[in-house]
């Protein structure tokens, strides 16, 4: 769907740089906060066990013992993401969260699909972080009380809840900021693969979640509201959602996907960066994710990624 953008030319090509002196991106060590894998994750993906590096568990003294993969689902946002890194840094910092940035960065030309890049990144990080949090990279907390901890029991905490949210405010949505434990999203097989393009896939994962026999819980005592809550840095005139209904996308991704999750996401991670920006250290995932256009055609409503396939394989 798109060409590679400036911010894929950057991480394909690694070059340490400076841009107005905002933001100094290299290939560096991770940070002191990162609770590294024990041994290669790419292990298991064949196909990119050459882009793999071997990473060394880094030890981190915290009052707070889980630690929290942040999984940001990536494409063409790279001044949010200048925005994005040092300020969810200094507010879990402040709550003590022992974390680390994954952005999951779609580099092929298929729509964009989040449902599916939170999967990627979940395969990349799971094994080793208690928790996960699928967080777009538009939506910064202000209030310190929206208390990123550990989810309970019950299911996911929903930090960006529809009382809060800047944008949606109906009861089912958990979308925005979700808080999932890692044995919870294995058990509801993560997300459906399905929906490329914007919306609707966070709506299939609260059915996921009640299906499971899980709720939702959410922040409580909140002064603040849909105003004051969080920063929505998304500017929908600069950028516009892809909101294309093609096919029969309509129809099938109104019902339970029983077919696609985890399990079957497909994919391959074609680089592994570590990045800095403002000194916070990043792990960045170049993924290129496959499309079946005999199952979700809608993945290429133009046909212009199967166009420019052809053209490669030629």
């Amino acid at each position: 769907m798109a060409s590679i953008s400036t911010m894929n030319w950057l991480f394909v090509c690694g070059v340490s740089f400076c841009l107005g002196g905002i933001a100094v991106l290299s290939l560096m060590p991770l940070s002191s906060d990162c609770i590294c894998p024990l041994s290669n994750p790419l292990s298991r993906f064949s196909s990119a066990a050459s882009a793999a590096s071997t990473y060394t568990p880094v030890k981190h003294e915290s009052k707070r013992p889980h630690k929290l993969a942040l999984l940001v689902p990536f494409r063409d946002r790279f001044e949010e993401l200048l925005q994005f890194v040092p300020h969810m840094t200094k507010f879990l910092k402040r709550q003590d969260v022992v974390h680390h940035i994954f952005v999951i960065n779609q580099v092929d030309r298929y729509r964009f699909n989040r449902a599916s890049l939170i999967n990627v990144g979940f395969h990349f990080a799971g094994d080793v972080y208690d928790y996960i949090a699928m967080h777009d990279v538009d939506l910064l907390p202000l209030n310190d009380a929206l208390l990123y901890e550990y989810p309970s029991n019950l299911g996911p905490l929903h930090i960006a809840g529809p009382k809060l949210h800047p944008k949606y405010h109906y009861d089912k949505f958990v979308g925005g900021i979700l808080l999932v434990r890692s044995e919870h999203f294995k058990l509801m097989n993560g997300m459906s693969n399905q929906y490329w393009g914007w919306g609707l896939e966070d709506d299939e994962f609260y059915v996921r979640i009640r299906d499971a026999g899980l709720q939702v819980t959410r922040p409580q005592n909140i002064k603040t509201g849909v105003n004051d809550t969080f920063s929505h840095i998304h500017n929908r005139h600069h950028r516009k959602r892809d909101t294309t209904k093609c096919f029969n996308q309509k129809e099938v991704t109104r019902k339970r996907d029983h077919n696609t999750g985890l399990s079957n996401v497909d994919y391959k991670i074609l680089k592994v960066h570590e990045l800095t920006i403002d000194g916070v250290g990043i792990t960045v995932l170049n993924v290129l994710l496959e499309c079946d256009v005999n199952k979700t055609p809608w993945c290429d409503c133009n046909g212009s990624a199967a166009a420019a396939s052809a053209v490669q394989t030629k």
